[in-house]
């Protein structure tokens, strides 16, 4: 539950505890970073607090962006060394077989005209029962599961491309700051940002070495110099 943007509530992360016997917790550590932090609960929270932005912005849902970095934040747990308990990354690795079943019933409903039934065996024959709840979400909500996965292939796209041209430099908190600071985006607008981001680094590294060179020419002439008059 996001907090009130007037800071009047503070944001809220639920935990499931009901029907305990049947809930076997291996994706909770997962969700807790796809929910809390580093996921919804810090990049809304943080969007919140952003100066000058329009009340209208606030109140937009951008779902590839917004469940992109929640899966981005999952993935990220692990790179950072979380998943200690071989459960938990258990339950990472079933949260992305379930993205995967998603991302093929989504399509499957839209594109190929699947009935409830097809989609239900889908799942039946890749993650065992499911409850119809998730099916009809994927009737009533078009491409919503296609955006989870098409929003974090974006980020992790855009990373790369940051990657690629700084190397060892890479700052991946500058990055995510990037990613984070303006808020919900449409992708392509998220793209551009990212991009003109880049291309600023470079052009400050440019000019940073450009800045440097007048000094080493500088120490080069003295040394010449040095050497002439010894010489002399």
């Amino acid at each position: 539950r996001s907090g009130a943007p007037d800071g009047s509530r503070p944001g809220q992360v639920w935990v499931v505890t009901y029907e305990p016997t049947h809930h076997d917790m291996l994706d909770d550590e997962a969700t807790a970073y796809h929910e809390g932090i580093p996921g919804h609960h810090m990049q809304v929270s943080i969007a919140q607090e952003l100066p000058n932005r329009h009340p209208f912005h606030l109140s937009i849902f951008y779902n590839a962006y917004l469940e992109g970095w929640a899966l981005y934040a999952e993935r990220l747990g692990k790179e950072v060394g979380f998943y200690q308990d071989p459960a938990s990354d258990l339950g990472r690795l079933q949260s992305e077989l379930f993205r995967a079943i998603r991302l093929v019933v989504d399509s499957g409903v839209r594109y190929k005209h699947w009935t409830r039934q097809q989609m239900a065996d889908y799942f039946q024959q890749h993650l065992g029962d499911t409850p119809q709840a998730e099916i009809d979400r994927y009737i009533v909500l078009p491409g919503q599961a296609l955006g989870y996965k098409i929003g974090q292939l974006k980020i992790l796209e855009l990373r790369k491309r940051r990657t690629g041209r700084t190397g060892s430099r890479f700052d991946i908190r500058a990055f995510h700051d990037e990613i984070l600071n303006a808020g919900a985006l449409p992708l392509d607008l998220l793209d551009a940002r990212v991009t003109a981001w880049i291309a600023s680094r470079k052009a400050a590294q440019a000019k940073r070495h450009v800045n440097r060179l007048p000094m080493r020419d500088s120490l080069q002439s003295r040394d010449r110099n040095v050497i002439s008059s010894r010489r002399d």
